[in-house]
């Protein structure tokens, strides 16, 4: 896990809200904000994104013993 709370609910009610333009969008955009909403609301479900992990980002503020 590598988002902290508030990032999981930016991305949980950005990926909502591109998920709805998907819905109202024409043809050519549907795709774009089909594959944008849905990473947003799979990394904000299981609280980790794979960019961070590449960059070395962290907003979570529990360490996890590994």
């Amino acid at each position: 896990m590598n988002l902290s709370n508030a990032d999981r609910g930016i991305r949980l009610v950005s990926g909502a809200s591109l998920l709805t333009f998907d819905y109202l969008a024409s043809s050519s955009w549907e795709i774009v904000f089909l594959v944008l909403g849905l990473w947003g609301l799979v990394s904000s479900v299981f609280g980790f994104c794979p960019f961070y992990s590449i960059m070395g980002f962290n907003t979570c503020p529990t360490k996890l013993s590994q």
